[in-house]
């Protein structure tokens, strides 16, 4: 019986010790990572680092020139809204792994989180919902004064 529970134990330590190397990997990896997102109307480009914070926003095409202020800012958040969005699922796709339980260890439980708490309902929201029509686009018009009508 000493046997098995010191092979238990054993494989548990071996566990944590992959788990610990592969958290700090991919700590690594997110740390340097950064998603950008173009507008809509594709007047603007921003990029967001792996905390959602904006590294980087281009003004394409001269498009900005022809626009009124509301509109421009408009873009700018739509942009990086999408950027977040797609980080936050970025970083949940990377630390998956380490919310599921080992199987060959079930005392060591994966991670619990509350990935909405940290990124926002966006991000659990399937990317394809709402692509047909221009449902995503009516938050944007609502907040410049458009009612969508063509």
């Amino acid at each position: 019986m000493t046997d098995s529970l010191e092979k238990r134990i054993d494989q548990a330590m071996a566990e944590l010790k992959a788990t610990e190397e592969a958290v700090a990997r991919t700590e690594r990896e997110l740390r340097d990572a950064s998603i950008g997102a173009v507008s809509s109307d594709r007047a603007v480009r921003v990029t967001v680092g792996a905390q959602g914070e904006l590294s980087d926003l281009e003004f394409l095409d001269g498009k900005y020139r022809a626009m009124a202020p509301q509109e421009l800012a408009a873009s700018v958040l739509e942009a990086a809204q999408e950027a977040r969005t797609r980080m936050g699922r970025h970083v949940m796709r990377a630390m998956a792994p380490f919310a599921e339980s080992h199987p060959g260890v079930p005392e060591l439980r994966g991670l619990e989180v509350d990935w909405e708490k940290l990124f926002g309902p966006d991000v659990l929201r399937d990317p394809d919902e709402g692509r047909g029509g221009r449902d995503g686009d009516a938050r944007w018009r609502d907040a410049l004064g458009e009612d969508g009508e063509e």
